[in-house]
This record gives C-alpha cells, structure tokens and sequence, in this order.
C-alpha cells in the first residue's frame, strides 16, 4: 500500500507516519506539507509545498497512491468563519480533488474531530466548516472516504504538538493519562491507536463514513 500523508509534523500526523514507517504492508509514504517531515527511512519522501491546496505543480509525484492520511489542521481560535473556511474547507478540499482524479480506487481518511456538525447550521463556527467539509469529500469519487472524529489523544513514542500550549498542556496532564484511558478506552486515545486505527481503514474499510471515538478505537483492535 502506498500512502501520502499531509500535516505529517502535526500531533495526528507524527502518529500516522511513525505507524505508517513501521508497517511492513506500507510500502512508499509519500508526506506532502509546508515543512518536510524529520523522520528519515528508505520508504518515506517529503513533498514540500507552499500551498497544500494546490497541488498542480507535483501532481506527477500524486499517482498510484492507495490511501491518503489527510491530517493537516488549523485552529479556529481567532479567525473569521471565512479564514477559517478558506484554510479548513478549501484547502482540503484543493488537495482531495486533485487525488481522486489521479487516484480514483484511493482511499481518503481525513481527521476532523468530535462535535463536528454535519447539518452544517448549528451555532459552533468550527463545528459547522468541519461539517461541511466532511460532506464535501464524502461525495468525492474516491474509492472509499472515512471522516475520523478523535476526542482526547495522549501523544506518545516522542510525539509532539507543534503548539505551545497544547505541549504545556499535555506535559502538565501526563501523569493522568493512564488513569483515563483505564477509565474511558473508547474515548481516551493515543497518536499510535489513531495511526494504527487509519491504516485499517485503508487497508480493509470501516463499518461507516464517520467514525467517532468508540469506533476508531474499535478499528484499532483490529490491529493487536
């Protein structure tokens, strides 16, 4: 199988591409992204691109792809609904349009997160433009399309979010993550249960498109 990832220096995507470089059916990881990823292995190549969105210039490097690992995200903290459409809906949907037409038989696994509205009318603005853009991609003629919804993630194995606080904050928790996962297995999950989680989906599918907390953990399982 072979996979791109984009946002592969983001929490979500430092997980994916660790489990993607250690599975052995994971045959070429393609990371596409304003930064390269600092990992380096034989099967891993970075495409570096200024705007993750247009991807015309490297589309020569986008075919026979199997899955893509879309975790490139931005907050909603002090943007205006139209920033934040144009960096959440827009962009990604530029980057799936382009790999469903050089990829038709891809699978698309793109990390929203919980309280996502897929009615796109409720009064959370973020909630709304992530809505949107799941079913924007969930009518794309890809192969198969998954929208992951993670709630709480313990980042592990040297996992790091690039935002300061966000490091604060789970250095600061680290010592209540074991309880919660003991306490909440199907809520409470890990950069690696995630990574591993979407690996499965591409390679044998998902019971449906959107998948909560309980359910990407129950795709994890199906991996130990």
């Amino acid at each position: 199988m072979n996979v791109i990832i984009f946002g592969a220096t983001g929490m979500v995507g430092q997980g994916v591409l660790r489990e993607c470089l250690r599975d052995p059916g994971v045959g070429r990881v393609l990371c596409a992204g304003r930064h390269a990823a600092s990992q380096h292995d034989p099967k891993l190549r970075n495409v570096v691109v200024a705007d993750p969105g247009n991807l015309a210039d490297v589309a020569a490097d986008l075919a026979g792809l199997d899955a893509c690992f879309f975790c490139l995200g931005v907050s909603a903290a002090g943007l205006s609904e139209e920033q934040y459409r144009r960096l959440t809906y827009d962009l990604t949907l530029g980057a799936a349009r382009t790999l469903a037409a050089l990829n038709p038989g891809m699978t698309f696994i793109y990390v929203s997160g919980t309280g996502t509205d897929s009615t796109e009318r409720g009064r959370v603005m973020w909630a709304r433009v992530k809505g949107a853009t799941e079913n924007a991609l969930l009518k794309l003629p890809f192969k198969a399309a998954y929208m992951f919804r993670p709630g709480a993630i313990q980042p592990l194995h040297g996992v790091t979010s690039r935002t300061r606080l966000y490091r604060i904050l789970y250095q600061t928790t680290a010592p209540l993550w074991p309880l919660l996962r003991r306490l909440f297995p199907d809520h409470v999950s890990t950069t690696e249960r995630i990574g591993r989680a979407m690996i499965a989906a591409a390679r044998i599918g998902a019971p449906q498109a959107i998948l909560e907390p309980p359910d990407i953990e129950a795709l994890a399982r199906t991996t130990d």
